[in-house]
Formats: structure tokens, C-alpha cells, sequence
């Protein structure tokens, strides 16, 4: 088995990474919001952060509301709703980082001065430059767009090394692990694989973000993170997952 992430000896040297993290992974069964599961995505990022770990965090709002699944609403009131569900989520983390004494600042794709601070590419690097764990909130700003593109899209403007994606399961399959036993994991993707076979990991449109990104494709991986732990295990190179590269 094959485990991809950053060994010990480059953990040692200054590196940025951007993780996103699914709503469903800050909730549990009848709460919307589990505080415990948050202070223990917490401390594991608190942890990453005193390696020398530059960290960008994307979070989503599916635990709340997840706009592609609205029913018969119109798609951009449903989508501007998911943004706004992922501040909740983001102010929630925050929060809890902010009890532990770790550095952290939400910034909005949608301004709300009141709230959160508004995103701005250059703060955001400053920050990350002075070790603050920076949460990033409201997807894309613009309607039609997953919060995996949002976590593309910021990563390359961060100029990250890496992208972690958080999901239910771990790592990418040739169909749903959940609904057929006999899916098969696949250690190592490439952007293009992942694409022509539309490998439901990863929205198509970052898939495609990563690969085209100039000097050479973002690395993405892809794990499952039930246990908080994995963050770190994701990180340490030390977690089972799939690997998307060129």
C-alpha cells in the first residue's frame, strides 16, 4: 500500500498546504454541529500548525445546507445559502482553534465586514506567512461552484505545495464504496484518469484547476477523514488514500 503526504524530513522545512474539510465532518447524528468533533479537528490542526505547517483550510456546509440539493429552489438563492452555511462552519472552527491559543482568521469570499474579514489574496499570505491558520469561507462567491473547486482555486492562489481532501470515504473508487462491495480503490490517479473516467472524487472543474496549474499540476489527496487524527496521519504521509498527480 502506497502513502502519500509530507515525510518527516521536508516537515521540517517551511511548507503550505491547503486542506479542505467537509461540513458532514464538523456534525453527528441529530447535531448539526458537534463542538466535540470541532475541537478535535481543532487540536489536530493546531498540532500540523506547531511543525511549520502553513495551513489554508476550506471548509464546506453540507451538514447545514448543501446548495445542488435544494429541491425545487432556484439553484443561486440555494448555492448563496451553502456559502453563507460554510461561515457558520467556519466561524464554528475558529472558535475553536482560538480557545486552544492556535492563530486563526476566517476570510469571506463574501464580504461581511461585521463577520468575518473579506478575502483578499495578499492577506491571506501574510497571515499564513506569520502562522495563523487561515480559514477560508463562502466557496467561490459565485453560484454553480462546489466547495472542492473553492479549495482548488485557493490553493492555487496560495500557492500551496498540496491539497488534503477530507471526505467520507478513503480515497477515490471506481464507483461507491458505500452502495457496491466490490468498488475498487486506486492508489494513484492521474488529473486526466480522474476526468475521462468522471471518478466521482473531486468536482471535475478543480480536478481540472489542479492539473492545469502553470509550472506543473497541484498534487491532491484524497482521504477519508472519519477521525480527526487523519488529519494528521494525512499529513505524515502515514494515511491510506488516493494520490492525483499528473
Amino acid at each position: 500500500m502506497k502513502f502519500f503526504g509530507i515525510s518527516e524530513d521536508t516537515m521540517e522545512q517551511k511548507r503550505r498546504v491547503l486542506i479542505k474539510l467537509s461540513g458532514e465532518m464538523l456534525s453527528a447524528p441529530g447535531k448539526t454541529l458537534d463542538y466535540d468533533k470541532i475541537d478535535a479537528v481543532a487540536a489536530a490542526l493546531k498540532e500540523i500548525a506547531a511543525r511549520g505547517v502553513q495551513q489554508g483550510i476550506v471548509v464546506g456546509g453540507g451538514n447545514i445546507m448543501r446548495g445542488r440539493a435544494s429541491g425545487g429552489m432556484d439553484r443561486t438563492d440555494a448555492d448563496h445559502m451553502g456559502m453563507l452555511a460554510t461561515v457558520i462552519n467556519a466561524l464554528a472552527l475558529k472558535d475553536a482553534l482560538l480557545r486552544i491559543g492556535a492563530k486563526a482568521a476566517v476570510m469571506s469570499a463574501i464580504e461581511m465586514k461585521q463577520v468575518c474579514e473579506p478575502f483578499t489574496r495578499r492577506e491571506a499570505v501574510e497571515r499564513l506567512e506569520a502562522g495563523e491558520i487561515v480559514i477560508f469561507a463562502a466557496g467561490t462567491g459565485r453560484p454553480y461552484f462546489s466547495t472542492d473547486t473553492a479549495a482548488a482555486l485557493r490553493a492555487l492562489e496560495i500557492g500551496a505545495d498540496m491539497l488534503y481532501c477530507g471526505k467520507a470515504v478513503d480515497g477515490v473508487y471506481d464507483k461507491d464504496p458505500r452502495k457496491f462491495p466490490d468498488a475498487r480503490r486506486f492508489d494513484e490517479l492521474s488529473y486526466d484518469e480522474v476526468i475521462l473516467k468522471r471518478l466521482e472524487a473531486l468536482d471535475q472543474a478543480s480536478v481540472i484547476l489542479c492539473r492545469d496549474r502553470p509550472g506543473g499540476g497541484l498534487p491532491v489527496f484524497v482521504f477519508e477523514l472519519s477521525e480527526p487524527k487523519n488529519l494528521i496521519d494525512a499529513i505524515d504521509g502515514r494515511c491510506r488514500g488516493t494520490y492525483i498527480r499528473g
